[in-house]
């Protein structure tokens, strides 16, 4: 059986990647998978899979063609928070591929917002017509629940990638703190100054290494690069491509500074006190789910001295999640694996 997984994957965004190798982590043994990707030679490389360029209306087609299954893979993919672009561009795929008569299925979704009538109109007719839904969130769960439609609700499925050790971290002496952001246009260049005083305070209180990690490179490392020079303790920007050795980085971290909904979930899953800084509901949510502290970035204090507390505070007497937090969310993750089972291999 073949399928086609289709998500924001070639792209360079580690989120998207840990959802891609998470999916292919749980993709029944009876399935070949075909990958559209914005990178497709980077894409076969990394994973040992088929791709193609997404962007290609013929090798789409071709794929399709040759598919039995399309698979909505993960993510923010049906949203309009940005433009109309995107929710239009993946529906449109997923009318397609139901119109040519493929199973589809819309995987470990976090749907919204939606706030244009067109995006929602498109989003109801293509999810109603899935094989199996499954969302991550409960803003999602609320959403279909009022299409009426059936669904599965889990934890992202990243929670249940497994993580490889990263050997990046030798030359970097413990303790270690991760730091992950992304641009916006709340994130103005006087707060990331801020930030980055901020974090040469804890720095220098903790005695604690700094990891600057663009999950997205060719957005988030000018941020990385702003920030470094005011540290004046060990640090290093450090880009990894493979996400379960991203993943792997927070098992050797003390603490998570991350406005990256994955670089939350990736550090909570590893162990890691995590601090939030959110931009997006799906943050946001993320947040109240796990009892996470942290900032809406409307509400980020201005102060380095302020933002070096709150964090000092949290470095020395917050808690991760427990053994069993963890455990409990990885098993509910792999309910994604068990829908995909039930719908491939009935």
């Amino acid at each position: 059986m073949r399928a086609v997984l289709c998500g924001y994957y070639g792209k360079g965004n580690g989120g998207d990647e840990a959802l891609l190798a998470s999916l292919l982590q749980m993709l029944p043994a009876s399935v070949t998978p075909l990958v559209l990707s914005g990178n497709p030679a980077e894409t076969q490389s990394r994973y040992g899979v088929a791709a193609c360029d997404r962007m290609s209306p013929q090798a789409v087609l071709r794929a399709l063609h040759q598919s039995d299954l399309f698979i909505w893979g993960g993510g923010s993919l049906i949203q309009d928070a940005t433009s109309l672009v995107s929710p239009l561009y993946y529906a449109g795929l997923m009318g397609l591929a139901q119109a040519m008569g493929l199973r589809t299925i819309a995987w470990a979704q976090g749907i919204g917002p939606l706030k244009h009538p067109l995006t929602r109109w498109v989003a109801r007719q293509a999810f109603r017509s899935c094989a199996a839904v499954s969302v991550r969130d409960s803003g999602s769960a609320d959403l279909v629940t009022h299409w009426h439609l059936p669904f599965l609700q889990a934890p992202d499925p990243v929670w249940a990638l497994q993580a490889i050790p990263s050997p990046d971290l030798e030359l970097l002496p413990a303790p270690r703190i991760a730091v992950s952001l992304r641009p916006h246009p709340l994130l103005t260049p006087n707060l990331i100054e801020a930030i980055a005083q901020a974090l040469g305070h804890l720095q220098a209180d903790t005695g604690a290494s700094i990891l600057l990690i663009p999950f997205q490179p060719v957005q988030d490392r000018a941020i990385a690069e702003a920030i470094q020079p005011a540290l004046s303790g060990p640090s290093q920007i450090l880009e990894i491509s493979h996400p379960q050795q991203l993943k792997g980085i927070f098992q050797s971290v003390d603490m998570a500074i991350s406005m990256r909904y994955h670089g939350l979930i990736m550090a909570a899953a590893e162990g890691c006190r995590c601090w939030a800084i959110s931009y997006d509901p799906k943050v946001d949510a993320l947040m109240s789910e796990l009892n996470l502290p942290g900032w809406h970035l409307r509400a980020l204090p201005p102060s380095p001295q302020a933002l070096a507390q709150q964090w000092l505070q949290h470095y020395q007497s917050g808690s991760p999640l427990s053994a069993s937090q963890r455990q409990s969310l990885t098993a509910q993750a792999l309910t994604h694996r068990a829908l995909l089972q039930k719908v491939i291999a009935p």
